[in-house]
Formats: structure tokens, C-alpha cells, sequence
């Protein structure tokens, strides 16, 4: 393996992953037939604090990625302060590190960029995508990265049963068509901003924080309140929703939504929030 290729080193690696931007890191120890490409996942070790400068405690000769989303769904619509990207990426070209970001929800516009990372202008070195990939119709995934780095792949090295299946392909791609063609980035910029305002000017002492970027907005509520309670009431009205972390909501409505749209779940929810009160 070519050493000189960020992340890409030989016999034990380290990764890096973040959960609600603390950090956990992980052993990988290569197969022991040499056998390029082919990891054993050992045990998690440590997690540490959010900053920076945690992170960088972490890292060791045998680092080889750092993953993490740009902002953080299971988490509670998570988004870390403006810059933290930025320092990462540049940790991460300090130390020839790979910097592997999961778009898995936030990508392909739902935070009013086609990436989240665009939002700190940043590149990472690999992007996982899926969910809005198919297009709500199959199940799509995908791994991109630069043609050095996926070089290191030699055919029938790393692959899948269904994987590369035409038809997935060809959905895949005209989901991305629409994407442009609908204007769905500019519409999830808009609708999202003008959202969450709405959720705002509710003012309601039930509502802790309203939080999030473009169409993908997580609302924080009282430490009393059953988010899920809320989720299953809105349900009723109209409305779907998904709890994380039993306080918080999280609004991802389809990013073809209209203001006219946006009007009738806030009267829906603020009815909902209202009972909760």
C-alpha cells in the first residue's frame, strides 16, 4: 500500500468517530492474511470532549480516518459551532488523516446546500450518501471519494451482492436530476429558514430551542414532555415527525414543501403543543 496517501497505512489503523460531536475512537486491526482492504473492528476505547483540541489528543501515528456527519440526526438535529469543520479538516491535513463525513440524512439538499459540508467549505476525502439517494422509491447507497484513494481498491476487493445494480443506478441518478431541475436546494435554503422562524414566533415556554439548517430542523422541548407523545399526536393531526433523546423533534418535510404547506402544520403543531402545556 502506497504510504503516502492520506489514512492509507499498514497492519493497525485507528478511526475516529463522533457522536454528538464526542469523540470515540476504535481499533482496526488487518486481516492476517495481509489481505489488502480487510478490517476487523476490535473495541471502542475512549470517548472525549467536543472540542478541537480533544480530538487531537486522540490521534496517534496509527490514525488512518476520522468519520463523522456535519450535523448530527440520530443526535437531535445537532450542529457543531461555526468553524468546527473547518478545524477539523485542517487537523485532519495536518496529520494525513482521512476525513470521512456521513451525509446519509443531511445530503442531497436537505440543509439548503447539496451537502452540509458546503456549509463550511470544506472537502472531505470520503462522503457517504443514501436515503434521498433513491429517491423515496429503492434503497440506494453510496461511498465517494478521489480516484487516488479509491485506486487502493483493486477490482473484486471490496464490493457487495447487490451492489452497482442498474436499476438503483438509474433511479439514483435521476433523483439527482431532480434535485437541480425542481430546485430543491434553494427551496430547502428558503422553506427551511422561513420553518423555523414560524417555530420560533410560536413562543412557547414548551419549546426549549428550535435548531437545524435548511429543511432538517430539530426543536427541543421541555424536559417534561414526552417527544414521542408529541410525535404520536401530531401524527393524528396530520403531521409526521420522528423523537430522538425522548426531548426533541425532528421536522424533515419534503423539500418540495410551500409556504402555504408550512402554514397549516404550524397551526397543527402549535394545537399539539398547546395540549402538552
Amino acid at each position: 500500500m502506497r504510504a503516502d496517501v492520506a489514512g492509507i497505512k499498514k497492519n493497525i489503523e485507528t478511526v475516529l468517530l463522533a457522536e454528538l460531536f464526542l469523540i470515540k475512537y476504535i481499533n482496526i486491526v488487518k486481516a492476517p492474511n495481509e489481505t489488502k482492504n480487510i478490517w476487523w473492528l476490535i473495541a471502542i476505547i475512549k470517548v472525549c470532549e467536543k472540542s478541537i483540541g480533544s480530538i487531537k489528543n486522540l490521534i496517534s501515528k496509527n490514525t488512518c480516518a476520522v468519520i463523522v456527519e456535519p450535523i448530527q440526526g440520530e443526535g437531535g438535529i445537532i450542529t457543531p459551532q461555526k468553524g468546527w469543520l473547518k478545524q477539523l479538516r485542517k487537523l485532519c491535513t495536518d496529520n494525513n488523516i482521512l476525513l470521512i463525513l456521513d451525509e446519509i440524512q443531511s445530503g442531497l439538499a436537505r440543509t439548503g446546500e447539496l451537502f452540509a459540508f458546503q456549509h463550511e467549505n470544506i472537502m472531505p476525502d470520503g462522503l457517504i450518501l443514501g436515503k434521498a439517494l433513491g429517491g423515496g422509491l429503492l434503497p440506494v447507497s453510496a461511498f465517494l471519494s478521489n480516484k487516488e484513494i479509491m485506486n487502493h481498491f483493486n477490482p473484486g476487493s471490496h464490493g457487495s451482492t447487490f451492489g452497482g445494480n442498474p436499476l438503483a443506478a438509474s433511479v439514483a441518478s435521476k433523483a439527482l436530476d431532480l434535485i437541480y431541475e425542481d430546485n430543491l436546494i434553494s427551496n430547502s435554503k428558503e422553506m427551511g429558514e422561513y420553518l423555523s422562524n414560524q417555530l420560533i414566533n410560536l413562543n412557547l415556554k414548551i419549546i426549549k430551542e428550535v435548531r437545524g439548517k435548511g429543511l432538517w430542523i430539530g426543536v427541543e422541548l421541555d424536559k417534561k414532555v414526552s417527544a414521542k407523545k408529541v410525535c404520536l399526536a401530531l401524527m393524528c393531526e396530520g403531521i409526521l415527525a420522528k423523537e430522538t433523546h425522548s426531548t426533541v423533534i425532528r421536522f424533515a418535510p419534503p423539500l418540495i414543501i410551500k409556504k402555504e404547506e408550512i402554514d397549516w402544520a404550524i397551526v397543527k403543531i402549535k394545537k399539539v403543543l398547546n395540549d402538552f402545556i
